[in-house]
Parts: structure tokens; sequence; C-alpha cells
């Protein structure tokens, strides 16, 4: 029976000879529904409505270059001998920590040509990054990629999951554990969570962004452990947990200091868009 299972076509739909690939879609889809939510929140914030547009402009076709460079960087083994396929990064390969790293660099420029507080605007746009990422997992189950290790189909039925994501998880005639599920789960409880904040709690201006790094570095560093196609610093060391570990740190340590050396001033819902400092 398993011989027959069909998996589905990562071509969404063709334009001539433009195929035009679930992948993208759904990443699309994902930038789509994170603006409007930060184009939202930042009227209400006090911003001007066009200012995530005008980011985004300039941080998208960022996070991508510095998503396949980080990527290359850590597979440069391969592509120093293989210098023609840096470029074909439609052939996979591209790390979501590196666009993280090249999206916040970009911020921080653009923040302070606007005369906008970085943080607040991170903490605007945490709750978009962090849904645009549990989105953008549902591109990999499309191409039948960053999954787990081999399982049963009992295990996979034992989840209760839906029939067409157990077919979809099966791949060259194995079942493999559905860690793109795992972590776009936890990143729309993060999302949940993020939300709830804040509205509920009166966080500190930054603290909210920071919250996410956190929430989303401890989801990432489990499931990073699940997936047979990890950057590898060493033999038995993952480039995205060890990342994950010092960005867990790294946050925490700066919601404390921040808020000792008085440069949480504003909280989250203050208005004004002025830097007390970085």
């Amino acid at each position: 029976m398993n011989q027959t299972i069909t998996p589905i076509d990562p071509i969404a739909f063709q334009l001539g000879p433009l195929q035009v690939h679930w992948y993208g879609v759904i990443i699309g889809m994902g930038i789509a529904l994170g603006l409007y939510l930060a184009i939202s929140e930042s009227k209400r914030l006090g911003l001007h409505p066009d200012t995530f547009v005008d980011l985004l402009v300039w941080a998208i076709p960022i996070a991508i270059l510095s998503a396949r460079a980080y990527y290359v960087i850590f597979e440069w083994d391969y592509y120093s001998q293989n210098p023609g396929d840096i470029i074909k990064v439609w052939n996979g390969g591209i790390a979501i920590h590196g666009a993280l790293i090249g999206s916040v660099i970009t911020a921080i420029v653009f923040a302070k040509i606007k005369g906008i507080s970085f943080w607040k605007l991170a903490d605007i746009a945490a709750p978009s990054i962090i849904l645009g990422q549990a989105i953008g997992r549902w591109g990999n189950f499309m191409n039948q990629e960053a999954h787990g290790g081999d399982v049963t189909r009992a295990f996979l039925e034992n989840l209760y999951l839906p029939q067409f994501i157990i077919d979809q998880m099966y791949i060259n005639g194995a079942y493999y554990h559905p860690t793109f599920l795992y972590e776009s789960l936890w990143n729309f409880a993060g999302f949940v969570l993020l939300l709830i904040l804040r509205r509920k709690v009166n966080l500190r201006r930054g603290e909210l962004f920071l919250s996410y790094v956190i929430w989303y570095s401890i989801g990432r560093f489990f499931v990073e452990g699940m997936r047979t196609d990890s950057l590898m610093l060493t033999e038995y060391l993952r480039v995205a947990q060890v990342i994950s570990l010092v960005l867990i740190a790294v946050a925490a340590v700066l919601i404390i200091y921040r808020r000792k050396s008085g440069m949480a001033r504003h909280s989250y819902n203050d208005k004004s868009n002025e830097e007390v400092n970085m």
C-alpha cells in the first residue's frame, strides 16, 4: 500500500515556463499576514502605517541574501569546490538564523535613519515574525524537507495526524518525524503567547521581541535535535542548537541589563518613538 502513496506536487501552478512553488506561495502568505498585523499594531502605537512596508522593501531581499550566505558559510567544504552552486537558491539551502541576523541589522539601520526606536519596531514585528515562521514551515512540508528521523506509520497514526500529513511524511520508502509540524505548532503557540503578553503584561520596550527570541530558540533547540539535515559545527554539535543557546542567554541578559540600567524606560504601549539607547 505504501508504494502507491503520491506526494503533494510542490508546484502550485505554472504560468508558461514559470513554475510557482507552494513553498514560495506559503512564505508569501506568511509575509502578507505578518505585514497586516504589524501595520495594525503600528497605527495603535503611533507609527506611520507605511513604516513596515518601507522596512520590508529592504529587509526581504537582505534576509534572503543573508540566509543563503549563512548556509553557504557552514557548508563551505562543498561550496568551495562548487562555487557555481552558491547562487542556486532554488535547489534549497537557506537558514532562518541567517535571515533573522540580516533582518535585525537592516531594522537597526532603518530605525537610525528614520529616527524611530529599533526596540519599538522589533516589538511590533515579533508576533508577525513568529507567525510567519509557523506558516512558513508548511512550505517545508510541501517540499518533504526539514523532517526528522524515520518512524513507523503506526507512530504517526498514534499522533492522530490528518491522513494527508501522514502520507506526505512517506519519503523514499520510509516514514519520518514531521518536525516541520512540531516547530510550526510551537511557533503558533508562541504567537498566541506574545499577543497575550503585549496586552496583559506591563512589558518594557524591547522585552516582547526578546521574549520571542527566547521562546523560538527553546523550541528550535529541541526540534533541531530531531532533524536529519542540520548544519553541523562538529560531528556532534549542530549549528542551530548552539546559536539557540547563545540567543537564549543573550536575550535573558539583555532583559535584565536594560531594566537595571534604565535603558528600558518606555513601556511597550508607550506611543513615543524615541530611543533611550540600544
